[in-house]
């Protein structure tokens, strides 16, 4: 990736990015008193430098998946293969080698366990090549981060925000504890993509359509028509029902360094039943994290956090997380790198590492 560095504008038009992944530039710019063209050059510069992509996410939660967060200890020379050969699925997101080049976590979406006559994906997994052992914790509910990370979000005033904002409502997500509307309790792991609620069917068009839209939020309706083979009018449609229904939402992908925040820590933390409500909705108020989930496993919260330096990851574990009644214990790791982040690897970057060593299993 190119050099790049950050300015006002650009900040300006990452926030109105990640309010809506695929607003029109002219809205943003009448939004940010600049011309069109100013907005629509600054973001192919900074696209063209690999440093911001705009990608369709579906919530797994409403089409019956499951996500877990895995962390994988393996030997020290099989660390980057198996980062790239993860990072190569379809299934997988958030790779990353810890320092210490013998683990990484990762991301992977799964149906719910069957007997449906295949390996389990864990189960290829820990028989890789160097893998030692293999760790996964489903997510049970996000608390925090859902809708963006807060530290790439403070560069558009209210008024500016409320003409950008799209005119459908946002769909109701109680998993968010801190909405007022919320009255469910966190912990528990009920969603509005319970199995005994109805699970949206997509079609063969939808699937191709929103893979379309993985690889790019923002192409425009010409090519998400061919993708899918239906008409610009039935696609525009159909993305407007996909947002409304929760399935589909737009993440901004760019690397927190660029906005200051060069440390990327992996937190996870111990809590008892009775304080994850507390700490829940105190996690979803700290400008440092990224994302936070209750989860399975030995830890019970999950947490992503960005921070300006080492000293800051400190200061944040000591006094913000101390301060927070619950927390029993707290296990920390520092990320070296982001190998692949929410949507499959651009063109480009896959290319590059179209060479990297093969292995076996998952790979498969």
């Amino acid at each position: 990736m190119e050099s790049v560095t950050l300015d006002a504008l650009d900040r300006r038009l990452i926030h109105a990015l990640q309010l809506d992944g695929r607003l029109p530039f002219s809205r943003i710019a009448a939004a940010v008193g600049v011309p069109e063209r100013t907005v629509a050059r600054r973001y192919h510069r900074l696209r063209s430098r690999l440093a911001l992509r705009v990608v369709g996410l579906v919530d797994g939660r409403r089409t019956g998946m499951l996500d877990w967060i895995v962390r994988v200890r393996c030997a020290p020379e099989a660390v980057e293969t198996l980062a790239v050969l993860l990072a190569r699925r379809d299934d997988t997101s958030w790779i990353a080698p810890l320092v210490g080049g013998t683990e990484l976590t990762c991301m992977i979406r799964t149906p719910p366990p069957g007997d449906d006559g295949r390996r389990p994906f864990f189960e290829q997994l820990a028989r890789t090549a160097g893998v030692r052992e293999v760790g996964a914790a489903c997510v049970l509910r996000p608390v925090a981060g859902v809708g963006g990370w807060a530290g790439r979000m403070g560069a558009l005033g209210k008024a500016e925000q409320r003409l950008l904002l799209p005119d459908r409502p946002a769909p109701a997500d109680p998993t968010t504890p801190s909405a007022p509307e919320d009255q469910t309790d966190p912990s528990a792991p009920a969603d509005p993509a319970d199995p005994t609620e109805a699970v949206p069917v997509l079609s063969p068009a939808d699937s191709a359509l929103l893979r379309a839209l993985s690889q790019d939020g923002r192409a425009d309706l010409g090519r998400l028509a061919s993708a899918s083979g239906c008409s610009e009018s039935t696609v525009r449609r159909r993305i407007g029902q996909l947002r409304d229904s929760g399935v589909l939402a737009f993440e901004v992908e760019i690397d927190p360094a660029l906005f200051g925040y060069p440390i990327e820590a992996l937190l996870w933390l111990d809590v008892p039943p009775a304080g994850l409500r507390a700490v829940a909705e105190a996690l979803a108020g700290h400008q440092q994290v990224a994302f936070a989930a209750l989860t399975t496993g030995p830890s019970s919260v999950f947490v992503m956090v960005e921070c300006r330096s080492v000293s800051g990851l400190h200061a944040y574990v000591t006094d913000e997380l101390a301060a927070l009644r619950g927390i029993t214990r707290i296990e920390s790791a520092v990320t070296q790198r982001r190998t692949k982040r929410a949507g499959p690897l651009p063109a480009t970057l896959a290319e590059k590492r179209a060479g990297a060593p093969s292995g076996r299993a998952a790979a498969q």
